[in-house]
């Protein structure tokens, strides 16, 4: 016979789930030797900052790499790649065969001989010959003409995105366009994706704190909610909706019909952008459906989230919970992005003939890559998960607290040091569920693109049908994983158990909760929709000014992303506020009548919102709570079995 639960907060606790912490730091331990590794032989600023012949960065300090004298400069003021030979250029195997400098400047004119280049250097300070030739020593010495550029040297200026200085001469610029947009070609996406990441960062930072300041507002907003706030949302939601889909689609039609478009980069926008303006039609035809249905809902939504912030009010540190785990969540990406960079660029410097050097590839990248990029699915979501056990201890505390004017001190505290001590593994088995239904849809993904080259019809249905499918299951779990959470901290048991229970309580009032919770959840969700929708019309207005050699429809879908990320992880205040109580209210209903002997822990406000919320659903004018099953043996709140 299993040991007696009683559905209350328990003073004396156990560590749950320890197997399940024990894995994860195993796990790290490996993110830990990965980012050890990507350290030591990676170099993230070669992706964009650009390099010489000679190994050396330019833009910042260099060492010397063994064998390569020229190597180890100070290039800080040298931020340039020059091409000795710009006008006729040759690509083998991913380089350029011609010798390339570090110079501070590009030559705006034309320079015809080597009495042009030496005066260039000197009024410029920017020299186009080899390091080891002085200035003085253009003219003079009689192996110059090696040394120095092939003459004439065209007219050029600097790039934005790689710092090349490209030639301006028509012909010159033909060629070196051609070679160049040939090696962007043959660079796979993930480092296309890369660069195209870091030539944008500032534009990529400035829209997540665009997302950070639209979901402190919500989150304000939710806490004083009015019938007229809850319109204006909607409002700003459809609008935000119909005005981004126009907008994917007139960029689409844009870059489609503009007849300079030729890098494998800017192909990869015009499909994902076709993408995103479908994806976007569709969802805005759902929500649209889903507003006009549910909208004789929106007073009872209302009156939900006054008792919700009714709660938040007796526990008012829980509106700052969301920003530890943001910080949190921002320190995590920092990191990982850095190591993701320089994992890309782990190469060994090799030195060839004339003291050249060449980066070459280390073996096993891509599987670290892969290790990686789980890790970051897994941590992201263990973190979400604290931050909801967290919320659900506190309401949880409160809630089984018979003096409702007087709540229990620091529960927000209370509820993290029951975490930390007792709790994490459950949320690590709970977000490594998650993870393990992502991992699918990855996969999927991959198998889609490989199929979609031979423009498969049924292989692009199976793989739409099989994400909807994926995507359903995530959601239904993240639900599932929420109540279970809220479950440990009653009971204090592992995740299995705690999930059983919850499912064993829920599915007595599943009918009754279920209607509640959802529009409330749906209203939140409305709330996600609107962060994300204007985040990324100021990305596409952003990256839009910026089209050249960027892959920026990949980094605009990462600002979606973690525009999501950052307003979930605020709004889930209110959701996991909301599903905690109604768990708590259904364990209550099932193990009290209201007598003198049992009385409710249920306040009047909610007792009274259930039953008009679900004589409305019934379409009944009178419904006591008598529906939900009274227990007339056992205790005060009878234990289960």
């Amino acid at each position: 016979v299993s040991e007696l639960r009683e559905w209350r907060p328990v003073i004396y606790r156990k560590c749950t789930d320890t197997l399940w912490l024990l894995v994860f730091f195993l796990f790290w331990a490996g993110l830990m030797f990965i980012t050890g590794y990507a350290v030591m032989a990676g170099a993230a600023e070669r992706l964009v900052l650009g390099y010489d012949s000679f190994g050396n960065i330019c833009g910042r300090k260099n060492t010397p790499v063994k064998g390569a004298p020229l190597s180890g400069q100070d290039m800080t003021n040298k931020k340039y790649v020059f091409f000795l030979n710009s006008c006729s250029l040759e690509m083998q195997s991913l380089k350029i065969s011609s010798l390339s400098l570090c110079v501070s400047s590009c030559p705006q004119e034309q320079l015809n001989s080597l009495e042009d280049l030496q005066s260039f250097a000197r009024n410029n300070g920017s020299c186009l010959c080899i390091y080891n030739l002085t200035v003085s020593s253009y003219t003079l010495n009689p192996k110059a003409a090696e040394l120095c550029p092939t003459l004439p040297v065209p007219p050029s200026k600097s790039f934005p995105l790689f710092n090349r200085c490209v030639p301006q001469n028509p012909e010159c610029y033909s060629k070196y366009a051609s070679v160049l947009i040939s090696m962007v070609n043959e660079m796979d996406v993930f480092h296309r994706t890369l660069s195209g990441i870091l030539a944008g960062r500032d534009t990529v930072v400035g829209l997540s704190v665009l997302a950070l300041a639209f979901s402190f507002m919500l989150v304000l907003a939710f806490r004083f909610i009015r019938i007229l706030l809850v319109h204006t949302l909607i409002a700003l939601v459809v609008f935000g909706l119909l005005f981004v889909s126009g907008i994917l689609w007139w960029l689409y039609y844009d870059y489609r019909n503009d007849p300079s478009t030729e890098l494998e980069t800017e192909k990869e926008n015009v499909k994902f952008l076709l993408g995103y303006a479908i994806f976007s039609t569709i969802v805005t035809v759902i929500l649209l459906s889903l507003i006009f249905v549910l909208r004789k809902r929106l007073q009872f939504t209302v009156q939900l989230f006054r008792i919700v912030g009714k709660i938040i009010g007796r526990i008012p540190f829980l509106l700052f919970q969301p920003l530890w785990t943001f910080l949190i969540l921002i320190v995590f990406w920092v990191f990982w992005v850095a190591v993701l960079l320089s994992l890309a660029t782990a190469g060994t410097a090799q030195t060839t003939s004339g003291g050249q050097v060449e980066y070459r590839a280390l073996s096993g990248i891509c599987h670290m890559a892969w290790y990686h990029f789980v890790g970051l699915i897994w941590t992201s979501e263990f973190i979400l998960a604290c931050q909801q056990m967290t919320i659900a201890g506190a309401v949880v505390t409160c809630y089984f607290n018979r003096n409702k004017n007087s709540p229990p001190p620091h529960p927000v505290l209370s509820s993290i040091s029951v975490l930390f001590c007792y709790h994490l593994g459950t949320a690590v088995k709970g977000s490594f569920l998650i993870t393990i239904l992502r991992i699918p849809r990855i996969v999927l993904l991959y198998l889609y693109n490989i199929l979609k080259q031979k423009e498969s019809a049924c292989a692009k249905c199976l793989f739409k049908c099989c994400v909807c499918w994926v995507w359903c299951q995530e959601s239904c779990l993240s639900c599932f994983n929420q109540h279970a959470y809220t479950t440990t901290a009653i009971n204090g048991t592992n995740f299995c158990t705690s999930a059983k229970d919850a499912v064993f309580i829920l599915a007595k009032n599943s009918a009754k909760l279920a209607s509640i919770s959802c529009f409330g959840d749906f209203i939140l969700f409305l709330g996600k929709v609107f962060v994300v929708c204007f985040t990324v019309f100021g990305g596409l207005m952003a990256f839009n000014y910026h089209r050249e050699l960027q892959a920026w429809v990949v980094p605009l879908l990462l600002v979606g992303f973690f525009a999501y990320l950052m307003s979930h992880s605020f709004l889930s205040v209110f959701e996991v506020t909301a599903d905690a109580m109604f768990l708590c209210f259904a364990i209550d209903m099932e193990t009290n009548d209201g007598s003198a002997e049992k009385p409710y822990f249920v306040d009047q406000e909610l007792l009274t919102f259930v039953s008009q919320s679900n004589k409305l659903t019934e379409g009944q004018k009178h419904r006591s709570m008598r529906p939900f099953q009274d227990n007339e043996d056992g205790t005060e709140l009878q234990p289960m079995v």
